[in-house]
């Protein structure tokens, strides 16, 4: 057990949440050792450097992380502004990254390619918990494995984007026409430019990334008028994508939606739902698609498509610890029901920690967007949250693990469907229910208003720590 204690908690991924944990570990006096598999931090984050989130700096700078820099000198952006992709790394995660007691400990250009316990296979028991994890992994010197107390899996899912077809496969030509295909969010008005300007482009996915890619289309068919957007929606209506406008508390995540509302007004996209793919056909320099609209068949000749349709964590290197994921949403079970857009999709979501994340393996974590599994919708706070929680279950510090430290505004927005169990405090519908009224949420009290038994948001009482706070969640 001593040389179990003098090990690193391994952290996976460099990105905002991985190096939150590492803050939290070196506040604590615990030595990180972090395994980023891309050559800089934050590294998911440079392929979208060029999109301005919705969340102030307030919300994207974790406090034990804050605190390590101010102590170094560092200066702090402005708390209301608002910060591109590319600039939460150069002002906030490089300089976190720089500081000693974080670069002392940090491998860039190493991908892990497993997890296992000394001398364990998934499948053996004894001793299995006194075990340390190895760790094998990969960099540009070859094979190595190290041994640490405990493993923090932040690692994203950004490198895992949701194919084109509807039954979660890639539809037949989708890997041939791969050339005309971008996942995620190309800078269309900036380096891809010459791919996107003057061409018929085709955008399918129903969030804010998909908002974002319509657009920046739209900034630059301005400049190339013969730029042409078809926006494809998996789902006949728009209310959820449109957001909840003016009620937004991000008033940034609002104000999308108003300019995609104003935008299909002017007729400046060419709206398609319900749309789904199924074929592409390279034919010269363009594509063919063939799919459905409304159900009925559809032909479109576009030279690009651009898929902003989410993404699922990377499971391939946990074969060998024992997890436990939510058959659905690939989250783990006590998260899932909060979070699984079968059920809900208010934008928020009550704040979690080390009892909603644990594994059955002891000492074993996925945190971050990740630990949302394929669910659509995650903030940057909530990963801070998760890893405040996590780190200090690990220091051995219980209480503070299951305390709840977090607030963050609602989206204005919410649509519910049938009967999910969380939390009354979670505001999950609208927000909280009037004082006086005997009801879970907004919307609750809109339904009971209306001689209905209520919405569906919730059908347990909340927790005191739970009515005190809520989490809202945004797209990934």
């Amino acid at each position: 057990m001593d040389m179990m204690a003098n090990l690193p908690v391994a952290v996976i991924g460099a990105g905002p949440v991985g190096l939150a944990a590492a803050a939290h570990l070196v506040e604590r006096g615990i030595r990180p050792l972090i395994l980023e598999r891309g050559e800089s931090v934050g590294a998911a984050l440079l392929e979208w450097g060029h999109v301005r989130v919705f969340s102030p700096w307030e919300y994207n700078i974790d406090a034990a992380a804050r605190a390590l820099l101010d102590r170094s000198g560092w200066t702090a952006p402005d708390s209301q502004g608002l910060p591109t992709g590319g600039e939460i790394v150069r002002d906030y995660l490089a300089p976190l990254a720089a500081l000693p007691a974080i670069a002392a400990n940090l491998k860039l250009g190493a991908e892990v390619t497993a997890i296992t316990r000394q001398g364990h296979d998934k499948a053996a028991n004894d001793g299995r918990k006194d075990a340390p994890f190895v760790i094998p992994y990969r960099d540009a010197g070859g094979e190595h494995r190290v041994l640490a107390r405990a493993v923090i899996d932040a690692s994203g899912t950004w490198w895992r984007p949701n194919p084109i077809g509807v039954d979660g496969l890639p539809v037949p030509g989708e890997g041939a026409a791969s050339a005309r295909i971008a996942y995620g969010i190309p800078d269309v008005v900036g380096k891809a430019r010459e791919d996107y300007a003057g061409k018929r482009v085709l955008v399918i996915g129903g969030g804010h990334s998909a908002i974002n890619v319509a657009l920046a289309l739209m900034e630059l068919q301005d400049a190339a008028p013969g730029t042409e957007i078809f926006w494809a929606l998996r789902h006949a209506s728009v209310d959820r994508l449109l957001g909840g406008g003016l009620n937004d508390q991000l008033p940034e995540r609002g104000a999308l939606g108003l300019a995609a509302r104003q935008a299909m007004t002017d007729g400046r996209l060419n709206m398609l739902a319900p749309f789904a793919v199924n074929r592409i056909e390279t034919q010269g320099e363009g594509l063919a698609v063939d799919a459905s609209l409304a159900g009925k068949p559809f032909s479109l000749a576009v030279d690009r498509i651009v898929v902003t349709t989410g993404f699922r964590p990377d499971l391939s290197f946990l074969g060998e610890i024992r997890i436990a994921l939510d058959p659905v949403v690939e989250a783990p079970p006590a998260l899932a029901p909060l979070i699984d857009p079968n059920f809900h999709s208010c934008g928020t979501v009550p704040a979690h920690g080390i009892a909603e994340l644990a594994h059955p393996e002891p000492g074993f974590t996925i945190v971050g967007s990740k630990s949302y599994g394929r669910a659509p919708t995650f903030l940057m706070a909530t990963g801070y949250e998760q890893v405040r929680s996590v780190v200090a279950d690990i220091a051995g510090d219980h209480v503070a693990a299951r305390e709840v430290r977090l607030v963050l505004p609602e989206t204005g927005v919410c649509s519910a469907v049938g009967i999910v169990t969380v939390s009354a405090s979670a505001g999950c519908c609208g927000g909280p229910a009037p004082a006086d009224v005997d009801a879970c949420c907004v919307e609750d009290a809109h339904a009971k208003a209306k001689g209905a038994s209520g919405c569906g948001c919730a059908t347990t009482p909340a927790s005191t720590e739970a009515q005190e706070t809520m989490a809202a969640s945004i797209d990934a």
